[in-house]
């Protein structure tokens, strides 16, 4: 009996379609677009990053609905059967949501590189680590907000493209703006930091926007477990 793929050789698997199939690249233009439009050099350095994290997260969201509907339906029984159709779904899940920390994480580096590192006054200097960090912390909780986003409107949900796209983008509108929100949070502490000169340390927005994410994952896994 032949053993299951390893979730290695999943990764590798919906890593390299995503790639080949080059629908990665209208979100990774529109992101390229909104840290250009957004973010501009010399700019208060947490302001921006407070801006860019904030247009991760439907980019995100996007790149999770590409990848988790990427493959034809024959290709996606044939994994199904062989790793298991939760296994298989949660490497799409994961493809996306690493493709959008890599993404996050150089736009983060672009902007930290040209920002300036003063507070919103330029009264007070940004210490670089904790800024840093923050904007890594920021990255994460975008990128995890906007995969639990994705992976509720698509597929094995949602089958219908229009309502799929629809939901998508309004439930990622109000991820940014509805109060209490992990992304919200993660804006706002970085715009009040820029302020008043003082980087905010993201943990607890940090800790709800796994926990949405794990239990989006979780509840799209299981279904497609169920169906096949």
């Amino acid at each position: 009996m032949r053993k299951p793929p390893t979730s290695t050789a999943l990764l590798r698997y919906h890593t390299a379609l995503l790639l080949r199939s080059q629908r990665w690249l209208p979100p990774v233009l529109v992101y390229a677009a909104l840290v250009a439009v957004g973010a501009q050099p010399g700019d208060p350095v947490l302001d921006s990053l407070g801006y860019t994290s904030a247009a991760l997260l439907p980019v995100a969201a996007w790149l999770t609905r590409i990848s988790a509907t990427q493959e034809p339906p024959a290709a996606r029984h044939v994994t199904a059967s062989a790793a298991g159709p939760g296994r298989a779904h949660l490497a799409a899940l994961l493809t996306a949501s690493g493709c959008a920390a890599a993404l996050g994480t150089a736009g983060s580096a672009l902007v930290v590189a040209m920002s300036g590192w003063w507070n919103t006054s330029h009264e007070v200097r940004i210490a670089p680590l904790p800024m840093v960090l923050a904007a890594l912390l920021a990255v994460a909780v975008c990128v995890l907000l906007g995969t639990a986003v994705g992976a509720l409107c698509t597929w094995p949900l949602l089958r219908s493209p229009g309502w799929s796209v629809s939901l998508t983008a309004l439930l990622a509108l109000l991820a940014i703006v509805t109060t209490g929100s992990p992304a919200r949070e993660t804006v706002w502490a970085l715009i009040t930091g820029s302020r008043t000169g003082t980087t905010p340390v993201l943990l607890l927005p940090l800790a709800g926007a796994a926990l949405l994410a794990v239990a989006a994952g979780a509840t799209v896994c299981g279904v497609c477990s169920r169906r096949g």
